[in-house]
């Protein structure tokens, strides 16, 4: 039987220390696997995302594996990617386009820190239902729908204590579930979590493509273009995020008439 060598990279995104932020697992290929290895890797390596990349041309081709399966967008996976063509195998470059099924991603290098820029999900309000507070043990004052359920919550101690039922979440509208509140720290505008149990990842420990609902909100509702996110999982993450969307965030009716 032939063997097959592929040399993985783990690298820990959205923070600057090890052991912290979201590890995604890196496979620089030379050309594509068949889709059942790269899924039996991600299982294997079980952790929230793998990413698989193939260098077309001038760009990078990239796709993204759960252990749940084959997942649009994932934003942390796509720096890790980006950090590990910049520093080992193109280390001349400050910029790289990847080719994925969500379109172009860019990711440019400053220094010590990396800059992608993301898709923003539109939102649309949905009524806050029985279903919804039994999966997350809790009650959130607002809830929104993109490709992700975002649900808002009136403190950040909300969504530190959250404890959901994952199997009940499973039931409930949306790929992902975000929770989210104002952060009481200065150095913070908001604190959320992100929960992933129909892709096989009970928390995801920082979610970039969670925030392209999360910060949609928030610059609308803050009236602000900048915003520094916490990610409160057990490992902890930060993103600096500057918005430049034109998506449409349609608030429930209270909100409007504040």
């Amino acid at each position: 039987m032939r063997s097959l060598v592929l040399k993985q990279y783990v690298v820990d995104a959205f923070t600057d220390k090890v052991f912290s932020g979201n590890p995604a697992a890196v496979c620089v290929l030379e050309q594509w696997l068949p889709d059942h290895l790269m899924m039996n890797i991600a299982k294997e390596n079980n952790l929230s995302e793998t990413a698989f990349t193939v260098k077309r041309d001038e760009d990078y081709e990239l796709r993204w594996f759960t252990p749940g399966g084959e997942i649009d967008l994932c934003g942390h996976a796509t720096l890790a990617c980006a950090f590990v063509l910049m520093n080992y195998y193109e280390t001349e470059l400050h910029s790289i386009s990847f080719s994925t099924k969500s379109g172009e991603l860019q990711v440019v290098r400053h220094q010590d820190l990396y800059e992608m820029s993301f898709p923003a999900y539109d939102l649309e309000p949905v009524p806050i239902t029985a279903e919804m507070i039994a999966a997350l043990g809790a009650v959130p004052q607002e809830a929104y729908i993109g490709r992700d359920l975002l649900c808002v919550f009136d403190s950040e101690t909300d969504v530190m204590e959250l404890s959901p039922d994952l199997e009940k979440l499973k039931k409930l509208d949306g790929l992902l579930l975000q929770a989210t509140a104002l952060c009481s720290k200065k150095e913070y505008d908001c604190v959320s979590r992100s929960f992933a149990p129909k892709l096989n990842v009970a928390e995801d420990p920082v979610c970039g493509s969670g925030h392209c609902h999360i910060i949609p909100y928030w610059t609308v509702r803050l009236l602000r273009n900048r915003i520094t996110a916490y990610q409160a999982s057990d490992r902890g993450g930060i993103l600096y995020c500057r918005s430049e969307c034109s998506c449409t965030v349609k608030y429930h009716k209270k909100i409007m008439s504040n």
